[in-house]
């Protein structure tokens, strides 16, 4: 199924944000991994700072969500993470919208180097048909099966 409406999709700095913005990426965060998936962890981990928020509006609505980090941060590589779509919204592509968004900043951005994620293992083959491979073994990180996936586009 197609996008039923374009996503207008921004990019913003940890600094740009405006506290209704930063308040809509948390509740989003919060409402899907926390809340949906019954997994308390600590979603405010003082990384947001140092990333790059792509987020992604149906008119003023926030539906999608991701944030990129720069090679060094998270891993040696440039990195993907707290890609999220709302649950009202699955079934439109949004998600693949959403990371391939993230892929071109970051190849734009940081050419050459490998973009590293770590996903949730139910979603490897959505990150292989990206173009992300697995690397090592599956790992529980906040008692949910991951597994790091990497991606070097040219």
């Amino acid at each position: 199924m197609k996008n039923l409406k374009k996503i207008n999709y921004i990019w913003k700095e940890f600094c740009e944000l405006a506290s209704d913005e930063l308040y809509a990426l948390i509740h989003l965060r919060q409402k899907v991994f926390i809340v949906e998936q019954d997994c308390p962890y600590v979603d405010a981990d003082f990384l947001d700072q140092d990333a790059f928020h792509l987020l992604g509006y149906d008119d003023d609505s926030l539906v999608s969500y991701l944030r990129a980090f720069p090679p060094g941060i998270k891993y040696e590589g440039a990195s993907l993470g707290r890609i999220v779509v709302d649950i009202s919204r699955r079934g439109e592509q949004l998600g693949q919208d959403l990371t391939e968004e993230g892929i071109s900043f970051l190849t734009q951005h940081y050419p050459n180097i490998e973009i590293v994620i770590s996903a949730q293992h139910r979603l490897e083959g959505f990150y292989n048909e990206l173009g992300f491979s697995a690397r090592g073994d599956v790992y529980l990180e906040d008692d949910i099966d991951h597994i790091q996936m990497f991606l070097l586009k040219n």
